[in-house]
Protein backbone atom coordinates (compact mmCIF):
# COMPACT_ATOMS: atom_id res chain seq x y z
CA UNK A 1 0.00 0.00 0.00
CA UNK A 2 1.20 3.25 -0.91
CA UNK A 3 -1.43 5.79 -1.46
CA UNK A 4 -5.10 5.50 -0.92
CA UNK A 5 -6.27 8.50 -2.62
CA UNK A 6 -2.94 10.20 -3.76
CA UNK A 7 -2.08 11.14 -6.93
CA UNK A 8 1.22 12.17 -8.05
CA UNK A 9 1.11 15.77 -7.65
CA UNK A 10 0.66 15.15 -3.95
CA UNK A 11 -3.20 16.36 -4.37
CA UNK A 12 -6.46 14.30 -3.16
CA UNK A 13 -9.19 14.00 -5.73
CA UNK A 14 -10.76 17.31 -4.99
CA UNK A 15 -7.19 19.17 -5.61
CA UNK A 16 -7.08 19.76 -1.67
CA UNK A 17 -3.27 19.09 0.08
CA UNK A 18 -2.25 15.92 1.60
CA UNK A 19 -1.87 15.80 5.40
CA UNK A 20 1.83 15.48 6.61
CA UNK A 21 3.10 17.80 4.00
CA UNK A 22 5.18 21.29 4.10
CA UNK A 23 1.24 22.90 3.02
CA UNK A 24 -0.36 20.17 5.29
CA UNK A 25 -3.67 20.27 6.62
CA UNK A 26 -2.79 19.12 9.45
CA UNK A 27 -3.24 20.87 12.85
CA UNK A 28 0.21 22.93 14.30
CA UNK A 29 1.80 21.03 16.98
CA UNK A 30 3.47 23.12 19.24
CA UNK A 31 7.32 21.77 18.53
CA UNK A 32 9.10 20.02 21.83
CA UNK A 33 10.30 23.31 24.36
CA UNK A 34 13.28 25.03 23.32
CA UNK A 35 13.38 26.96 26.49
CA UNK A 36 15.58 24.06 28.65
CA UNK A 37 18.19 23.33 26.10
CA UNK A 38 18.98 26.97 25.58
CA UNK A 39 19.20 27.30 29.81
CA UNK A 40 21.33 24.52 29.16
CA UNK A 41 23.81 25.36 27.23
CA UNK A 42 23.54 29.25 28.34
CA UNK A 43 24.41 27.98 31.67
CA UNK A 44 27.34 25.98 30.44
CA UNK A 45 28.72 28.39 28.39
CA UNK A 46 28.70 30.76 31.18
CA UNK A 47 30.35 28.76 33.70
CA UNK A 48 33.06 28.00 30.82
CA UNK A 49 33.34 31.47 30.05
CA UNK A 50 34.03 32.15 34.34
CA UNK A 51 36.86 29.30 34.50
CA UNK A 52 38.63 30.53 31.22
CA UNK A 53 38.35 34.73 32.37
CA UNK A 54 38.78 33.75 36.51
CA UNK A 55 39.86 30.21 37.03
CA UNK A 56 42.66 30.02 34.00
CA UNK A 57 43.36 33.79 34.19
CA UNK A 58 44.18 33.57 38.03
CA UNK A 59 46.41 30.75 37.22
CA UNK A 60 48.56 31.57 34.54
CA UNK A 61 49.11 35.00 36.57
CA UNK A 62 50.44 32.71 39.38
CA UNK A 63 52.72 30.78 37.24
CA UNK A 64 53.96 33.92 36.08
CA UNK A 65 54.95 35.84 39.62
CA UNK A 66 56.42 31.80 40.72
CA UNK A 67 58.27 31.66 37.92
CA UNK A 68 59.88 35.16 38.30
CA UNK A 69 60.30 34.71 42.47
CA UNK A 70 63.88 34.20 42.99
CA UNK A 71 65.48 32.55 46.34
CA UNK A 72 65.09 34.43 49.29
CA UNK A 73 68.07 36.16 50.99
CA UNK A 74 69.74 34.69 53.61
CA UNK A 75 69.21 37.53 55.90
CA UNK A 76 65.85 37.76 55.54
CA UNK A 77 63.42 36.90 58.16
CA UNK A 78 60.52 34.37 57.15
CA UNK A 79 57.05 36.28 57.34
CA UNK A 80 55.08 33.04 56.54
CA UNK A 81 52.48 32.43 54.27
CA UNK A 82 53.24 36.22 52.86
CA UNK A 83 57.08 35.88 51.27
CA UNK A 84 57.01 36.00 47.38
CA UNK A 85 60.89 34.70 47.37
CA UNK A 86 61.40 30.99 47.42
CA UNK A 87 62.75 29.58 50.25
CA UNK A 88 64.54 26.44 50.78
CA UNK A 89 65.08 24.70 53.83
CA UNK A 90 66.52 21.13 55.07
CA UNK A 91 63.62 19.16 56.90
CA UNK A 92 62.80 15.86 58.39
CA UNK A 93 60.15 13.22 57.10
CA UNK A 94 57.91 11.94 60.09
CA UNK A 95 56.07 9.95 57.73
CA UNK A 96 54.80 9.27 54.32
CA UNK A 97 50.90 8.07 54.09
CA UNK A 98 49.27 6.38 50.49
CA UNK A 99 46.63 8.70 49.32
CA UNK A 100 43.46 6.95 49.11
CA UNK A 101 40.91 9.14 48.35
CA UNK A 102 42.24 10.12 44.78
CA UNK A 103 43.16 8.12 42.16
CA UNK A 104 46.90 6.93 40.71
CA UNK A 105 49.95 7.19 42.71
CA UNK A 106 50.16 10.02 44.98
CA UNK A 107 50.88 10.25 48.73
CA UNK A 108 51.20 12.42 51.55
CA UNK A 109 54.73 13.61 52.63
CA UNK A 110 54.66 15.07 56.37
CA UNK A 111 57.84 16.81 57.28
CA UNK A 112 58.94 18.82 60.57
CA UNK A 113 60.78 21.58 59.60
CA UNK A 114 63.71 23.75 61.29
CA UNK A 115 62.40 25.45 64.68
CA UNK A 116 59.80 22.71 65.14
CA UNK A 117 57.21 23.31 62.31
CA UNK A 118 54.98 20.72 60.82
CA UNK A 119 53.93 21.10 57.47
CA UNK A 120 53.03 18.62 54.72
CA UNK A 121 53.01 17.91 50.68
CA UNK A 122 50.84 15.96 48.23
CA UNK A 123 53.02 14.52 45.72
CA UNK A 124 52.53 12.28 42.66
CA UNK A 125 54.44 9.23 42.59
CA UNK A 126 55.35 5.86 44.75
CA UNK A 127 55.68 5.19 48.51
CA UNK A 128 57.87 2.51 49.28
CA UNK A 129 56.34 -1.05 50.32
CA UNK A 130 56.26 1.16 54.24
CA UNK A 131 55.26 4.10 55.06
CA UNK A 132 57.72 4.13 57.53
CA UNK A 133 60.74 3.32 55.04
CA UNK A 134 61.13 7.25 54.85
CA UNK A 135 61.26 8.46 58.43
CA UNK A 136 63.67 10.31 59.87
CA UNK A 137 65.44 10.97 55.75
CA UNK A 138 66.31 14.90 55.71
CA UNK A 139 64.78 16.46 52.38
CA UNK A 140 65.59 19.98 50.94
CA UNK A 141 61.43 21.83 50.52
CA UNK A 142 61.15 24.83 48.43
CA UNK A 143 58.13 26.82 50.05
CA UNK A 144 56.27 29.84 48.46
CA UNK A 145 53.60 31.85 49.96
CA UNK A 146 53.96 29.10 52.83
CA UNK A 147 53.41 26.39 50.74
CA UNK A 148 55.58 23.72 49.34
CA UNK A 149 55.99 23.70 45.61
CA UNK A 150 58.96 21.20 45.68
CA UNK A 151 61.05 18.37 47.07
CA UNK A 152 64.32 17.81 46.79
CA UNK A 153 65.06 14.09 47.51
CA UNK A 154 68.63 12.38 47.08
CA UNK A 155 67.42 10.85 43.71
CA UNK A 156 65.93 14.23 42.18
CA UNK A 157 63.16 16.65 42.15
CA UNK A 158 59.46 16.32 42.61
CA UNK A 159 56.91 18.91 42.53
CA UNK A 160 53.79 19.02 44.80
CA UNK A 161 50.32 19.55 43.88
CA UNK A 162 51.07 23.54 45.09
CA UNK A 163 52.94 23.98 41.92
CA UNK A 164 51.14 26.70 40.09
CA UNK A 165 53.42 25.58 36.91
CA UNK A 166 50.78 24.45 34.86
CA UNK A 167 47.94 24.06 36.85
CA UNK A 168 46.03 26.00 34.16
CA UNK A 169 45.96 22.95 32.71
CA UNK A 170 43.01 20.72 34.23
CA UNK A 171 40.63 24.63 34.31
CA UNK A 172 41.76 24.93 30.98
CA UNK A 173 40.44 21.57 29.64
CA UNK A 174 37.16 22.00 31.57
CA UNK A 175 36.74 25.29 30.48
CA UNK A 176 37.06 24.19 26.61
CA UNK A 177 35.31 20.81 26.94
CA UNK A 178 32.33 22.35 29.02
CA UNK A 179 32.40 25.22 26.23
CA UNK A 180 31.91 23.19 23.41
CA UNK A 181 29.54 20.32 25.53
CA UNK A 182 27.63 23.52 25.99
CA UNK A 183 27.19 24.07 22.26
CA UNK A 184 24.81 21.20 21.67
CA UNK A 185 21.83 22.02 23.53
CA UNK A 186 22.01 24.94 21.67
CA UNK A 187 21.95 23.44 18.48
CA UNK A 188 18.73 21.48 19.11
CA UNK A 189 17.36 24.79 20.62
CA UNK A 190 18.19 26.50 17.18
CA UNK A 191 16.89 23.21 15.41
CA UNK A 192 13.56 22.66 17.15
CA UNK A 193 13.28 27.05 17.05
CA UNK A 194 14.22 27.57 13.38
CA UNK A 195 14.93 24.70 11.34
CA UNK A 196 12.47 21.65 12.15
CA UNK A 197 9.20 23.98 10.19
CA UNK A 198 11.76 23.91 6.87
CA UNK A 199 12.68 20.60 6.93
CA UNK A 200 9.73 18.46 8.50
CA UNK A 201 11.27 14.66 8.22
CA UNK A 202 12.40 13.83 11.67
CA UNK A 203 15.56 12.41 10.60
CA UNK A 204 18.32 11.24 13.48
CA UNK A 205 20.94 12.84 12.10
CA UNK A 206 20.06 16.25 11.60
CA UNK A 207 20.12 16.18 15.84
CA UNK A 208 22.49 13.80 16.11
CA UNK A 209 25.48 14.99 13.65
CA UNK A 210 25.61 17.92 14.83
CA UNK A 211 25.65 17.38 19.07
CA UNK A 212 28.20 14.74 18.15
CA UNK A 213 30.64 16.81 16.74
CA UNK A 214 30.04 19.13 19.41
CA UNK A 215 30.66 16.02 22.33
CA UNK A 216 33.74 14.54 19.94
CA UNK A 217 35.54 18.53 19.76
CA UNK A 218 34.73 18.93 23.43
CA UNK A 219 36.72 15.61 24.40
CA UNK A 220 39.36 16.68 21.81
CA UNK A 221 39.86 20.21 23.33
CA UNK A 222 40.04 18.79 26.75
CA UNK A 223 42.91 16.30 26.05
CA UNK A 224 44.64 18.58 24.15
CA UNK A 225 44.77 21.26 26.85
CA UNK A 226 46.21 18.53 29.53
CA UNK A 227 48.70 17.51 26.77
CA UNK A 228 49.67 20.72 25.41
CA UNK A 229 52.62 23.37 26.42
CA UNK A 230 51.66 26.58 26.63
CA UNK A 231 48.22 28.05 26.06
CA UNK A 232 48.26 29.53 23.30
CA UNK A 233 49.32 26.11 21.62
CA UNK A 234 46.50 24.74 23.37
CA UNK A 235 44.12 27.29 21.65
CA UNK A 236 45.60 26.45 18.43
CA UNK A 237 45.42 22.55 18.39
CA UNK A 238 41.67 23.15 19.30
CA UNK A 239 41.24 25.56 16.33
CA UNK A 240 42.59 23.47 13.73
CA UNK A 241 40.32 20.23 15.94
CA UNK A 242 37.35 22.60 15.32
CA UNK A 243 37.59 23.09 11.69
CA UNK A 244 38.46 19.22 10.90
CA UNK A 245 35.34 18.74 13.02
CA UNK A 246 33.53 21.41 11.29
CA UNK A 247 34.45 19.96 7.86
CA UNK A 248 33.87 16.44 8.79
CA UNK A 249 30.27 17.06 9.57
CA UNK A 250 29.58 19.23 6.84
CA UNK A 251 30.29 16.81 4.21
CA UNK A 252 28.59 14.19 6.46
CA UNK A 253 25.68 16.22 6.85
CA UNK A 254 25.39 16.53 2.47
CA UNK A 255 26.08 13.27 2.08
CA UNK A 256 23.13 11.81 4.18
CA UNK A 257 21.02 14.80 3.14
CA UNK A 258 21.24 13.95 -0.49
CA UNK A 259 20.57 9.91 0.12
CA UNK A 260 17.06 11.31 1.57
CA UNK A 261 14.98 10.82 -1.14
CA UNK A 262 12.19 13.29 -2.26
CA UNK A 263 9.27 11.13 -1.80
CA UNK A 264 9.09 9.53 1.33
CA UNK A 265 6.10 7.10 1.56
CA UNK A 266 6.68 3.90 3.01
CA UNK A 267 5.33 1.02 1.06
CA UNK A 268 3.44 -1.28 2.74
CA UNK A 269 1.06 -4.09 1.45
CA UNK A 270 -1.96 -4.29 3.96
CA UNK A 271 -2.89 -7.65 5.66
CA UNK A 272 -5.82 -8.45 7.51
CA UNK A 273 -5.45 -10.17 10.66
CA UNK A 274 -7.09 -13.11 11.07
CA UNK A 275 -7.54 -13.42 14.63
CA UNK A 276 -7.57 -10.58 17.13
CA UNK A 277 -4.09 -8.52 17.58
CA UNK A 278 -2.90 -6.31 20.43
CA UNK A 279 -0.16 -4.17 20.51
CA UNK A 280 1.38 -0.38 21.08
CA UNK A 281 -0.09 2.42 19.26
CA UNK A 282 -1.49 5.53 19.12
CA UNK A 283 -4.27 7.78 17.14
CA UNK A 284 -4.10 11.87 16.93
CA UNK A 285 -6.34 13.89 15.47
CA UNK A 286 -8.96 16.56 16.36
CA UNK A 287 -12.44 16.31 17.81
CA UNK A 288 -13.43 12.86 18.73
CA UNK A 289 -9.93 11.74 17.91
CA UNK A 290 -8.21 14.53 20.52
CA UNK A 291 -8.26 11.80 22.86
CA UNK A 292 -5.02 9.48 21.70
CA UNK A 293 -6.96 6.23 22.32
CA UNK A 294 -4.66 5.34 25.19
CA UNK A 295 -1.39 4.20 23.75
CA UNK A 296 -2.95 0.40 22.08
CA UNK A 297 -4.17 -0.78 19.10
CA UNK A 298 -6.75 -3.42 18.56
CA UNK A 299 -6.82 -4.99 14.46
CA UNK A 300 -9.37 -7.72 14.04
CA UNK A 301 -11.57 -9.00 11.05
CA UNK A 302 -13.29 -5.98 9.99
CA UNK A 303 -12.59 -3.94 12.87
CA UNK A 304 -10.19 -1.59 14.72
CA UNK A 305 -10.37 -0.42 18.25
CA UNK A 306 -7.88 1.52 20.80
CA UNK A 307 -7.38 0.91 24.18
CA UNK A 308 -5.24 1.69 27.28
CA UNK A 309 -5.30 -1.77 28.18
CA UNK A 310 -1.62 -4.13 26.89
CA UNK A 311 -4.19 -6.93 27.08
CA UNK A 312 -6.83 -5.32 25.15
CA UNK A 313 -9.38 -6.31 27.55
CA UNK A 314 -10.93 -3.15 28.53
CA UNK A 315 -12.23 0.26 27.69
CA UNK A 316 -12.12 -0.82 24.21
CA UNK A 317 -13.47 2.04 21.88
CA UNK A 318 -14.01 1.84 17.95
CA UNK A 319 -12.15 3.63 15.38
CA UNK A 320 -15.02 5.61 13.08
CA UNK A 321 -15.37 3.48 9.85
CA UNK A 322 -14.92 7.02 7.96
CA UNK A 323 -11.03 6.92 8.30
CA UNK A 324 -9.37 6.73 6.13
CA UNK A 325 -5.42 5.53 5.13
CA UNK A 326 -3.58 7.70 2.51
CA UNK A 327 -0.18 6.88 3.06
CA UNK A 328 2.52 5.74 5.77
CA UNK A 329 6.20 8.00 6.33
CA UNK A 330 8.55 8.40 8.77
CA UNK A 331 7.95 10.87 12.04
CA UNK A 332 7.61 14.25 11.25
CA UNK A 333 8.86 17.19 13.64
CA UNK A 334 5.35 18.44 13.01
CA UNK A 335 3.53 15.69 14.24
CA UNK A 336 2.21 15.69 17.64
CA UNK A 337 4.53 15.06 20.66
CA UNK A 338 7.09 16.70 18.28
CA UNK A 339 7.46 13.22 16.27
CA UNK A 340 9.66 11.73 19.38
CA UNK A 341 8.23 8.28 19.13
CA UNK A 342 9.33 4.55 19.81
CA UNK A 343 12.07 3.08 16.96
CA UNK A 344 10.99 1.87 14.18
CA UNK A 345 7.65 3.64 14.65
CA UNK A 346 6.14 5.33 11.01
CA UNK A 347 2.76 6.84 11.00
CA UNK A 348 -0.13 6.30 9.02
CA UNK A 349 -1.75 9.48 7.19
CA UNK A 350 -5.42 9.39 7.41
CA UNK A 351 -8.53 11.90 6.95
CA UNK A 352 -12.44 11.41 8.48
CA UNK A 353 -13.54 13.83 5.23
CA UNK A 354 -11.88 17.51 6.06
CA UNK A 355 -10.27 16.17 9.38
CA UNK A 356 -6.22 15.22 9.31
CA UNK A 357 -5.67 12.09 11.48
CA UNK A 358 -2.42 10.33 11.89
CA UNK A 359 -2.12 6.80 13.67
CA UNK A 360 1.69 5.81 15.24
CA UNK A 361 2.70 2.39 15.55
CA UNK A 362 5.69 0.09 14.69
CA UNK A 363 6.09 -0.72 11.12
CA UNK A 364 5.48 -4.20 11.77
CA UNK A 365 1.93 -3.51 12.67
CA UNK A 366 1.13 -1.30 10.07
CA UNK A 367 0.26 -3.90 7.96
CA UNK A 368 -2.71 -4.55 10.15
CA UNK A 369 -4.08 -1.23 10.60
CA UNK A 370 -4.02 -0.57 7.01
CA UNK A 371 -5.76 -3.94 5.94
CA UNK A 372 -8.50 -3.25 8.91
CA UNK A 373 -9.35 0.13 7.74
CA UNK A 374 -9.41 -0.47 3.74
CA UNK A 375 -11.58 -3.71 4.58
CA UNK A 376 -13.87 -1.58 6.98
CA UNK A 377 -14.07 1.83 4.39
CA UNK A 378 -14.83 -0.66 1.25
CA UNK A 379 -17.00 -2.56 2.90
CA UNK A 380 -20.65 -2.46 0.98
Amino acid sequence: MTRVEDDKDGQDDEGDPLPGRADSALPKRPHPSATWPTAIGGVLLLIAAWLLLVNVRGALAEEREFRAAVACSTRTVSTGGSEDCLRTVTARIDRAERDTKHKGASYWLYVTEPGGKKDSAWIDGHTPDSPTAWSGTHVKVTLWRGEIRYVDFPAGRLSTHADPRGSYRPRLAAALGIGFFGLAPLWAAYWWARRSTASPLRAPWQLGLPMTGALTLAATSAVVALASHGIWTALEYVAVAAGVVLLGCTVAALVLRRRQKADDTIEVTPSVPTSEQCFPGSVFGEGRYSAGGGGYLIAAPGLLLTTPDPTGAFARRPVPSTLIPVRVRPPYWTDPNGGDYAAESVVIECRDGDTPVVIVTKKENVPWVLGVLQSVTTAP
